[in-house]
């Protein structure tokens, strides 16, 4: 019986443990028009645009037309490395990163909260969090 509990909470552990590693699984941004994989480069977090919603426009990919860099406004938006930078703070925080919003081509500071195994806030701010917007990314797959 021993044996049979142990290994119900070691299994309960691992599932804590993978549903709290942003890592795994892609998310969907809060309007459910882009799915986003977050990704470790090193001991910085990063995230990238692996699916859109209308991925064309004419015919042709959707470009990252409002980049303020000329060279980039003809890049793809899907593979756009959007998110980067994020250092792990507490147990399900993230912050010291920045956000790219391709929809204005601003970056702005940015941090990052599991609320729960399936939503994922986003905070873009400038200066203080105090000043900005809550995105509520939610786990796609």
């Amino acid at each position: 019986m021993k044996k049979m509990t142990f290994l119900f909470f070691f299994v309960l552990a691992a599932f804590m443990t993978r549903a709290q590693d942003i890592t795994q699984g892609l998310w969907y941004n809060d309007k459910k028009t882009a799915k986003v994989q977050f990704y470790w480069q090193g001991d910085k977090l990063n995230g990238k645009i692996v699916w859109l919603k209308e991925p064309t426009i004419n015919g042709k990919p959707r470009v990252d037309k409002n980049n303020p860099e000329a060279s980039l406004q003809n890049k793809p938006l899907v593979g756009l490395i959007f998110m980067k930078g994020f250092i792990k703070a507490e147990k399900n925080i993230w912050n010291e990163g920045s956000i790219y919003d391709p929809e204005n081509g601003k970056t702005y500071q940015c941090k990052l909260t599991l609320v729960s195994p399936t939503q994922l806030d986003v905070r873009g701010f400038i200066g203080f969090s105090i000043i900005g917007r809550t995105s509520h990314f939610t786990k796609a797959e």
